[in-house]
């Protein structure tokens, strides 16, 4: 039902509503009412004129024009009308009265006519609130969007960062321009394609490249699109929206967070027999069945995929799953590039330069950030967008927004300056640690200050005297209060340093097998949820004594990086002291200030556009003082939250 049925008959209702209540009202001028007894009186005595007789009701005139009314007795009065006719009055009949055929039909219609209404509001609220105009009996249709080939304008040059996983996918776009040429061959293309990665690496934005470059329809759907609360709508949904694509075959079907609905069977509690399995059975049917689906490509994206039944991922089905990983230095670069397309740019901006203090960002956070630099170019009236703008838009993901309103006295002020001092001096001096970028004590969010580090490249793995030595870095804030205000004095901020500085040390000792004394071996496992088919007890693996040797070590590796960051900070006295007062001084120091600091000198003035901000990606010590309440990691690197 379109919007103008529902107007017609929306008026339609009021009208006859409005025609009920009117014809219903008495237009007669008011009338006196009379008892019975009242009447006969007045017609005995000769004041009663005219009277008109009613099935229930006598009304009249008197001899001096006055109207009344009167209510007839349930009682038969046979001496009624020999009565009036003595007394010269006129009587005259009422027919009873009828409604009209119209009022009649509407009348015994409109109580069906408000059932029916209801029933189809309902169900079109069950429906998503009647998206997509189905009707209330449409609830086994599929939802998926229809795409024409000339509706979708991306294309690969659209997606960057992505190489390996375009050139996997490129066999999809020549197959379905040019079937026969790996029919020819007895060649099968596959039947389906997931695609993994993390959130906001671009992995539907790939399946719509891929629509693009083929000119091929392309049916989207997302995987909780399927669901609903009757039992076999999502079956039929599957069944329907492949009928679709058979139709419009050569075509792609794009399933996003295929998690929602593919999830393994038998899972969890109680009988497994429930409309989510129900739909993934259909759609292992349809994907690989007796029916053939010659032409029709299934496209899924997921960051889940240990969660998938197997069954969904076998050959014939899923034949092949392709990795959409975080983008590199030189996939940053060429993501930035893409973004910064319809952006007017200083000359100023190098993406280069952004890219290589971007790492761990996925291809929506940079987007994000030159997102967020042109609200900052917009906000200074510019007409570009420079680097300072990128630089004041990598604060503000990376650590949030400036709280300069911030009321600090003067001792916490300076506490914190110590403590993050204490962070980036250890920082400075531990071997294989990320370089220290910038320091700075201007509350941001929950954090009262922030040291960060830039790493110099990409890392995919993690050497042991690297943990060390950030677990030395953590503990170099604690310290630097320590060795200022003494033990008693010590404040609550450094709670997050000590949480993450533990959990590292247990993983060497538990999970990475970096602890010589308990040697190469998980003690640990990751328990699994119940709800994803795991057990629902999780069986121990250590013994008690190995549990007391396990505790032993980890406390072991604590305290010999605590010792080790504590003579390195005594040693350096002089240097913390100089780092707090120029952060007193300045707010915010950046790294050549540290360099000057470090080699035994007073820091230069900050430069002027740099101190707004640190490099992109930056990894953050953010300290928060008084509850030890803990903020998010920064992307990019360790976060230590004071």
């Amino acid at each position: 039902m379109n919007d103008m049925t529902k107007n017609i008959v929306l008026w339609l209702v009021i009208a006859g509503v409005l025609y009920v209540v009117a014809s219903s009202i008495n237009t007669q001028p008011t009338q006196q009412m009379l008892n019975y007894s009242a009447f006969i009186d007045n017609v005995e005595d000769g004041n009663v004129d005219q009277v008109t007789i009613g099935d229930t009701r006598i009304s009249g005139q008197m001899n001096d024009g006055t109207r009344f009314e009167t209510v007839k007795p349930p009682a038969m009065d046979t001496n009624l009308i020999p009565t009036l006719i003595q007394n010269d009055v006129e009587v005259t009949g009422k027919e009873p009265e009828r409604q009209g055929f119209l009022t009649q039909l509407f009348l015994s219609v409109l109580p069906i006519l408000l059932i029916l209404a209801i029933f189809i509001f309902f169900m079109r609220q069950m429906q998503g609130g009647g998206k997509g105009g189905g009707g209330p009996m449409t609830f086994g249709k599929s939802k998926a969007r229809l795409m024409g080939e000339d509706q979708i304008k991306t294309t690969f040059a659209d997606v960057a960062g992505v190489e390996e996983a375009k050139d996997e996918v490129q066999e999809l776009v020549e197959f379905l321009r040019d079937p026969a040429k790996f029919q020819r061959l007895g060649g099968k293309i596959p039947r389906g394609v997931l695609m993994v990665g993390s959130p906001g690496t671009g992995k539907t934005l790939l399946a719509k490249a891929i629509a693009g470059e083929a000119k091929v329809p392309f049916f989207s759907i997302s995987g909780s699109d399927f669901v609903e609360m009757f039992v076999g709508v999502g079956a039929s949904r599957v069944r329907d929206m492949f009928d679709q694509a058979k139709k419009h075959a050569p075509c792609i079907i794009f399933i996003d967070e295929i998690d929602a609905v593919g999830r393994s069977r038998g899972a969890g509690l109680g009988g497994g027999h429930d409309e989510r399995e129900q739909t993934l059975n259909q759609l292992l049917v349809e994907m690989d069945g007796f029916d053939d689906n010659d032409g029709v490509i299934v496209i899924a994206a997921t960051n889940r995929p240990d969660v998938l039944d197997p069954a969904l991922l076998r050959p014939g089905r899923f034949d092949r799953q392709v990795t959409v990983p975080l983008p590199d230095i030189r996939g940053r670069e060429q993501v930035l590039k893409v973004h910064m397309r319809p952006v007017p740019m200083s000359e100023d901006v190098d993406a280069s330069l952004i890219a290589r203090g971007t790492p761990g960002f996925s291809g929506a956070d940079l987007a994000n950030l030159v997102n967020e630099a042109a609200l900052f170019a917009a906000r200074a009236n510019k007409r570009v967008v420079s680097m300072e703008d990128f630089e004041k838009a990598k604060d503000k993901i990376l650590m949030g927004a400036e709280r300069r309103s911030m009321v600090m006295s003067e001792k916490e002020k300076l506490n914190t300056a110590y403590h993050e001092s204490g962070h980036a001096i250890v920082g400075r001096l531990v071997p294989d640690h990320d370089p220290v970028y910038k320091v700075s004590i201007i509350p941001r969010g929950r954090a009262l200050g922030v040291t960060m580090y830039l790493p110099e490249e990409d890392k995919y793995s993690v050497s042991k005297r690297a943990l060390e030595s950030s677990i030395c870095s953590l503990f170099g804030g604690r310290i630097a209060e320590e060795m200022t205000l003494g033990f008693d004095g010590v404040t609550t901020g450094a709670s997050n340093d000590i949480e993450r500085a533990t959990k590292m040390a247990r993983a060497m000792v538990t999970k990475w097998g970096l602890s010589e004394k308990m040697g190469p071996l998980a003690y640990e496992e990751d328990e699994g949820e119940v709800f994803l088919g795991k057990q629902m007890s999780q069986r121990k693996h250590v013994s008690e004594q190995t549990s007391e040797e396990i505790d032993r070590e980890v406390r072991a590796i604590i305290d010999s990086c605590y010792h080790r960051a504590k003579d390195l900070l005594e040693s350096n006295r002089e240097k913390l002291d100089l780092m707090a007062e120029a952060l007193m001084q300045y707010e915010t120091i950046d790294a050549d200030q540290i360099s000057d600091i470090m080699s035994g000198h007073k820091p230069r003035p900050p430069k002027d556009w740099r101190d707004q901000g640190p490099g992109p990606g930056a990894s953050a010590s953010s300290d928060e003082s008084g509850d030890g309440e803990t903020g998010d990691d920064a992307i990019g690197g360790p976060a230590n939250t004071h």
